[in-house]
């Protein structure tokens, strides 16, 4: 049965909707550093400054990560502490380690510059295994050097999790330095409810979906 426009949203399309409630989703010619201009952009730092949709992120999360692991083949690795791709990622870990009960650490890029500050905050032992977590992915390289910084103390990193997968090369890119993405939503997806409720056009929703096709590889 279709879903109707006074229907709740389950699951993950209620996230879908949250991005699109918070002003989160844009339309328009950005550069987001891929190289062809994307007619949409999504700032789902936009979601942090509403607690309520914050601790439900925290929910989400949740249920996603115990129902890959609890599968009779697990899709996700088991993990002993989650950490925040900075800093889109950092306040979504947080409300994911307060909801699970995980512990969270973080790579901090102000190490670079300041030797008063730790590489990875946060208490850890070398061999534990990390989950990483971002709120987008596009290219991967947030996630890379995130999980390259956790990988020299030693940790391991075998699974991300993101909110939104831009679907632009980065689930290939992380698979090839043997991590397994695992997106609550993917852009076509989010395209796909905005249109069926009727809250962007033909022509906005045909537009993006040639963009996706472009820097997927598949046009």
């Amino acid at each position: 049965m279709p879903l109707r426009a006074t229907d709740p949203d389950p699951g993950t399309l209620w996230l879908a909707r949250s991005l699109w409630d918070s002003g989160a989703v844009q339309f328009g010619t950005f550069n987001i550093g891929t190289t062809i201009a994307s007619p949409i952009y999504i700032n789902a730092r936009r979601l942090i400054s509403n607690p309520r949709t914050l601790r439900r992120i925290g929910e989400l999360l949740t249920d996603e990560t115990r129902t890959l692991t609890g599968m009779l083949h697990p899709h996700l690795a088991p993990f002993e502490l989650v950490a925040g791709v900075p800093l889109g990622g950092l306040h979504l870990a947080t409300a994911f380690s307060l909801t699970a009960d995980i512990p969270l650490i973080y790579p901090n890029p102000k190490a670079r510059e300041h030797e008063a500050y730790e590489e990875i905050e946060g208490a850890y032992f070398p061999g534990q295994t990390v989950l990483l977590v971002d709120d987008l992915i596009t290219g991967g390289r947030s996630v890379l050097e995130s999980a390259e910084t956790l990988r020299s103390a030693g940790l391991m990193v075998h699974d991300a999790i993101v909110l939104l997968d831009r679907q632009g090369g980065g689930q290939a890119a992380l698979d090839q330095a043997g991590i397994k993405l695992h997106p609550l939503l993917t852009i076509e997806s989010l395209l796909n409810y905005l249109v069926a409720r009727e809250l962007i056009t033909q022509a906005q929703y045909a537009r993006a979906l040639t963009y996706i096709s472009r820097v997927s590889g598949g046009g």
